[in-house]
């Protein structure tokens, strides 16, 4: 099954309810630049499709196509099956299906690996690298140190590690006191 974030399932879920899988409304916090990523990236995937809406019957539009009708978004089987619902045959599509390229940039092409973060590298010289360097280095450092190396207060040092190297990098930290030494941090690899 396709790993799908939880505004993506969410749409998804929505449009599996509705009159003609119309995707529209998206959800009321999903606005603006945020909206056109989501959707943009559900496009990519195949998960959507843009069709000629019907104003007439109320359909809700996405965007104006270039040639002054309205698009809206339909969830196609492909979205359905991400989102574990079978359907019982697959449907052709919408009368007024377009392929036409979206004004919005589509991400680039999504892949099952995308889920993972995208390794970061610090810039060699900076404040980053130097703690991480003696975070490397065998013996570890101690929070004196850092601080010391880095010029940064001890809360900034200690933001630095659980922030920028945990959460970002994706870097293991470990912590034990040392006789003699205090505390003393070193990155697992």
């Amino acid at each position: 099954m396709t790993k799908l974030s939880d505004t993506q399932a969410l749409i998804l879920s929505a449009a599996a309810q509705r009159p003609e899988h119309i995707a529209l409304p998206l959800p009321e916090s999903l606005r603006g630049g945020a909206a056109a990523k989501v959707v943009g990236a559900l496009l990519a995937k195949g998960f959507l499709q843009e069709v000629d809406a019907n104003v007439r019957k109320g359909e809700p539009v996405w965007r104006e196509s270039g040639d002054g009708h309205g698009v809206t978004l339909v969830a196609t089987d492909a979205g359905f099956a991400a989102i574990g619902i079978e359907t019982e045959d697959a449907n052709p599509a919408p009368v007024g299906a377009t392929d036409a390229p979206t004004e919005q940039p589509a991400p680039e092409a999504a892949t099952e690996t995308e889920a993972a973060p995208k390794a970061r590298t610090p810039r060699e010289g900076t404040k980053q690298a130097t703690l991480i360097a003696m975070l490397r280095a065998p013996e570890g450092a101690t929070l004196d140190e850092i601080v010391a190396a880095t010029g940064w207060l001890p809360h900034t040092a200690r933001g630095a590690m659980s922030g920028a190297l945990k959460k970002k990098l994706g870097l293991t930290i470990t912590s034990e006191k040392v006789e003699g030494r205090g505390r003393v941090y070193a990155i697992c690899d």
